[in-house]
């Protein structure tokens, strides 16, 4: 819906304001999706969703313990009994149960090897929820973060929309697999600071969104010395903690502080520490919005208390989640067994990928792969990332999520998603892929052979004609309805 300048001068300025990030192609890509869904039978020709970042894969193992354990939901008759109680209402703290519940299972998701004081727990709606809660503890309109890139395209929305706080990209690149490092901080925060940016502090994702990867000690050490050295905070966005199916290990940053603190010779302020976590990856359960703010500060544990009232996690949710938390057997079990399908599902999916000669950044974590499409732009722009983007999502019918989109300097890569759709949506998806590569490499030795160029061929090295879906029985294109936002989306109408 466009709002009208005549109507938007009734509104607000964050209302009426673009910095929501919703005009991103990492979101075009999800409208896109929404317009026109693959399903095997009812749309086999349709878009695939391969843009969100969703863990579908372990959802049967819950399944199971909700069926042996029907007194977890107070909308059974075994557990009826405590609808009363929980129907009331509970304190913005959080049910006791429930907090000693997550401080457990972050310890246990960080393999046990540090301890959470649920008195430090501050919920929120989603990680989303608690992020923005923290940004308005932390910064004033104006103050900036630093963030390496590229970064999550929705910290935009979660972090700096309402709250009016800026973010400062530190430039990371390929050359050392995006590792963040001493010079690439120092640069940009001398950067900001000459452009009068107050920096507050420092914002990572580890594992990282969107690369896979996990950050190792020294570099959360150096990480560490940086900050205080500054005096500015670090938020540590750790929502895959325990989705990781391959070495090395995740190392929290809790557990780099903990080491820190016994060591006489650094002085650390443990205040300047604040950790993000949410139960939508590791535990696949993005629909409860369940956010988790930590800090190690009491004035923000404080303030984060009190703005928890405008996103809440239901009571009904809190008792659930209590339940299934507290029961050790079945949380080792599953965060094993998570683990071995993630790592089982990486494998066939880069593996795919690799046959048609595609690679990706070598990654251990998270529900994702950064792929490696450099080779196929003609020229390394980011507009030609958007014509291979287009591309792919009107003619392979795959919603990827471009470079760009997060915040990435060099042009080519993309974000695919690997774990909210089922295998035989894989082997469709990775069978796209095959025949696009395919038919790509023969339109250039084709143009080669005949001295002359074939439809995109000017812009990219690999080409390709959705007639040859048709040609195949793989898809048909479909028109978008004209009332669709993103059928007027100059993103998808372009195609030169």
């Amino acid at each position: 819906m466009v709002i009208s300048k005549e109507k938007q001068t009734l509104l607000s300025k964050i209302a009426t304001s673009d910095q929501h990030g919703e005009n991103s192609p990492y979101f075009d890509g999800w409208k896109a999706y929404d317009q026109d869904p693959f399903h095997p039978t009812e749309n086999p020709d349709g878009v695939i969703q391969m843009g969100l970042a969703e863990n579908q894969l372990s959802h049967d193992l819950i399944e199971k313990w909700i069926m042996e354990n029907p007194e977890s939901s107070i909308c059974t008759n075994e557990g009826l009994h405590l609808f009363k109680d929980i129907a009331n209402f509970q304190d913005y703290h959080g049910m006791p149960e429930f907090r000693k519940a997550i401080a457990t299972f972050m310890g246990k998701a960080r393999g046990s090897r540090v301890t959470f004081d649920p008195d430090r727990i501050v919920m929120g709606g989603g990680a989303t929820g608690a992020s923005e809660s923290l940004m308005f503890c932390l910064a004033d309109p104006g103050d900036g973060f630093l963030v390496p890139t590229p970064y999550y395209p929705a910290f935009d929305r979660d972090l700096r929309w309402r709250t009016g706080m800026q973010l400062v990209p530190v430039v990371c690149t390929s050359s050392n697999n995006f590792k963040i490092t001493k010079q690439a901080l120092e640069t940009a925060y001398k950067n900001a600071i000459e452009s009068n940016i107050k920096i507050k502090g420092l914002i990572i994702a580890n594992p990282s969104n969107p690369l896979g990867t996990t950050m190792d000690k020294e570099t959360l050490k150096t990480l560490m010395r940086f900050i205080n050295d500054k005096d500015i905070h670090l938020v540590c966005d750790e929502i895959y903690a325990a989705t990781v199916f391959n070495t090395p290990d995740f190392i929290s940053i809790s557990e780099v502080l903990q080491e820190m603190e016994r060591d006489p010779t650094i002085q650390i302020n443990p205040e300047l520490v604040h950790i993000i976590y949410s139960l939508s990856k590791d535990m696949g359960l993005p629909g409860f919005r369940v956010g988790i703010l930590y800090s190690y500060n009491d004035g923000v544990v404080s303030s984060a208390r009190k703005m928890s009232s405008f996103g809440l996690i239901s009571t009904q949710t809190q008792h659930f989640l209590a339940s299934i938390l507290s029961d050790e057997v079945f949380v080792e079990s599953f965060l094993s067994e998570n683990s071995r399908r993630l790592a089982k599902r990486h494998k066939v999916f880069t593996q795919g990928l690799e046959e048609d000669g595609i690679t990706c950044l070598a990654s251990n974590a998270a529900l994702y792969v950064w792929m490696d499409l450099r080779s196929l732009l003609k020229k390394p722009t980011f507009d030609e990332e958007m014509k291979l983007w287009r591309l792919i999502i009107n003619d392979v019918k795959l919603n990827v999520s471009p470079g760009s989109s997060f915040r990435c300097e060099e042009p080519g890569w993309f974000r695919v998603c690997f774990a909210n759709i089922d295998e035989q949506t894989v082997q469709i998806a990775l069978n796209r892929i095959h025949i696009f590569v395919k038919k790509g490499k023969e339109n250039e030795a084709m143009a080669t052979k005949k001295k002359r160029n074939k439809p995109w061929s000017k812009d990219l090295r690999l080409t390709f004609s959705s007639r040859f879906y048709d040609e195949t029985m793989m898809m048909s294109p479909r028109i978008m309805s004209p009332h669709s936002p993103f059928a007027l989306s100059p993103l998808v109408q372009a195609r030169n």
